[in-house]
């Protein structure tokens, strides 16, 4: 029986308390993103890391609204009414992430099923306006599936992003569940045509782990990301942002994380981090360094 059935919430353990938001610098990032009018993945999502990142002047950004056409269970993001996207939002990414300093810059997104193309033109032209501003620039995109579309996949790989970055989230057995709308292999598909577009293309996905999965189930995951071609690995823990959503079935103690990333290299991902803390753009930059010399 799961913890929801129970009615039971388990308890968050001592490895888990992390620093509140706070901070002189914490404050000029927060305010610069609130002037450029812009979103991020660390405050929509309540990323527990966005005191570190913030505090780093760093941040992941989030194009296309703050507001998803999709409500899966496990995510702080807002579904609800959605507003056109701004065309002059990527050159306001690419000022802010030239104001921060950045070097390596995160680029995701809502799911923007409403838009023809689910949003790829976006996030192509945010990869050339970050370009244009800052000529050295290294880009990963954490994109949605864009429901299949084949033309819009292929859209964000010819504007050349370093990496390309899509999550499973989960296991396949727990997707009726935590991902209603989303589809395991239609997920894996689009990783494996990504690298198929482009073969120099280095692809990232990442799970959640805590929501019920079998080690079994993990492996076997783990495994088919794989065979997409798949070489850079996250795996986190995941964290109930409200009572409304999914709550933790299990607390993964920080051993068992350094157990999945010992197995997992050992499979053939080029790089991982796993850990309880671990989300896809933590650490982003130095993950692609690590992975630099191939796959």
């Amino acid at each position: 029986m799961t913890s929801q059935e129970k009615g039971t919430r388990v308890p968050k353990p001592a490895w888990l308390r992390r620093k509140l938001p706070s901070g002189p610098v914490y404050e000029q990032v927060r305010s610069l993103i609130r002037k450029g009018g812009l979103h991020t993945v660390c405050q929509e999502a309540q990323c527990p890391n966005q005191w570190e990142c913030f505090s780093g002047r760093t941040a992941t950004f989030l194009i296309m609204g703050p507001r998803c056409t999709r409500s899966c269970r496990f995510c702080a993001v807002e579904h609800g009414p959605l507003c056109p996207p701004d065309p002059e939002e990527p050159y306001r990414v690419a000022e802010a992430a030239r104001s921060l300093g950045l070097r390596y810059v995160v680029v995701t997104s809502v799911t923007r099923d409403d838009l023809e193309d689910g949003g790829a033109s976006f996030f192509a032209a945010t990869i050339g306006a970050l370009r244009e501003k800052i000529p050295d620039v290294l880009v990963e995109v954490l994109i949605p599936d864009f429901q299949g579309q084949m033309g819009a996949l292929r859209t964000v790989v010819e504007a050349r992003p370093d990496i390309l970055n899509h999550n499973l989230e989960t296991v396949p057995g727990l997707y009726p569940s935590v991902r209603p709308v989303a589809v395991y292999s239609r997920s894996l598909e689009l990783l494996g045509r990504a690298k198929g577009c482009d073969p120099s293309l280095r692809t990232k996905s990442g799970l959640m782990l805590g929501l019920g999965e079998t080690a079994g189930e993990i492996r076997q995951t783990l495994r088919d990301l794989l065979d997409a071609s798949c070489s850079i690995l996250t795996l986190g823990q995941y964290l109930q942002p409200s009572p409304r959503h999914l709550p933790v079935e299990r607390f993964v103690p920080p051993e068992e994380f350094d157990g999945w990333k010992e197995f997992a290299l050992g499979i053939g991902f080029s790089r991982v981090a796993s850990g309880p803390f671990v989300r896809s753009s933590y650490h982003a930059g130095d993950l692609f360094e690590d992975n630099q010399g191939g796959d």
